[in-house]
């Protein structure tokens, strides 16, 4: 069963969930809202009809993000999720269904259906993911501007540092996680290090990984379709995919473009980020493409 349901969101983060009607399956239990994709019809024109019907919302601006599966007892259902940022109206029940805004840091409703829980995740990741330049901008002034990025709301930040020596880069890693921690960041590092969040892989690490490591955040870089395929099984937490355009960090790798990223990532089922010659600008392009953001080394300091 093919299912379009959304993620409707506001500026400050909560978003909309519903309340399973009595008489239909599952009767109580909440979830996002949206329903069944009639045959022959596109995911983004069922969620518009769907959101009408149930919320009497008009959906204005709806990106693609990513797609589940989960087999229930009484039917396997794909679930198409779109994110909602700007619609017409005001969200009302019109099918005798609790609606209730929720955000991730308060208490969530419940009993949630079982295939929401990997979304809720997803949901938390930002919407930017910074890479470390140490090497480029020297170790004290990479730490000086990762602090500054920190105050201004930076949540997800990856230390990669091939530049610097094993002792160079254990002192950095040591010093940028310090900063991390004081503001509520996530750090991913390339390899095992204290008190990082998670680790993550390049995309050949990725193709002989046997298992998704346990107890933290992991992520992959990918290029091609085959590589999130591979990050998809193993249930990653979220993939990195490019390079979308030119970049001086890998001038000698192709640039895919903004179809070619749409086209890899569609009916991903984990958060593709876009990386490779990007600036904050490109944010909007990059939701469109179906990306759940963007990856930035350069981009993340200028």
């Amino acid at each position: 069963m093919e299912v379009a349901a959304a993620v409707i969101q506001r500026p400050d983060g909560s978003f909309l969930l519903a309340q399973r009607p009595p008489g239909k399956v599952y009767a109580g239990y909440w979830e996002f809202p949206g329903g069944k994709v009639e045959p022959g019809e596109p995911a983004a024109q069922a969620l518009a009809r769907e959101l009408h019907e149930e919320l009497g919302i008009e959906v204005e601006t709806a990106y693609p993000w990513i797609t589940r599966v989960f087999t229930y007892p009484h039917a396997t259902v794909r679930l198409n999720f779109f994110r909602v940022t700007r619609w017409g109206g005001v969200p009302h029940p019109r099918e005798d269904q609790a609606i209730a805004w929720r955000h991730l840091e308060h208490s969530m409703v419940s009993p949630m259906l079982p295939a929401n829980a990997p979304v809720l995740a997803s949901l938390a990741l930002p919407a930017e993911y910074a890479v470390t330049d140490a090497t480029r901008w020297g170790t004290p002034a990479m730490l000086d501007q990762l602090e500054r990025r920190l105050q201004q709301g930076l949540r997800l930040v990856q230390l990669r540092e091939p530049g610097l020596s094993a002792g160079e880069r254990r002192i950095f890693c040591d010093r940028a996680i310090g900063l991390a921690r004081r503001h509520g960041c996530k750090v991913m590092v390339k390899s095992p290090h204290p008190g990082a969040d998670g680790i993550h892989f390049t995309a050949s690490q990725l193709m002989n990984l046997d298992r998704k490591p346990g107890g933290m955040l992991v992520a992959a870089s990918c290029h091609t379709r085959e590589e999130l395929e591979r990050a998809m099984q193993l249930e990653l937490d979220f993939a990195v995919l490019g390079p979308v355009k030119e970049t001086a960090s890998h001038p000698h790798a192709a640039a895919m473009g903004w179809n070619a990223f749409a086209e890899r990532v569609r009916g991903t089922t984990l958060p593709v980020y876009a990386i490779g010659g990007l600036a904050r600008a490109d944010l909007e392009h990059a939701w469109r493409a179906g990306a759940h953001g963007i990856a930035m080394i350069r981009g993340a300091w200028s």
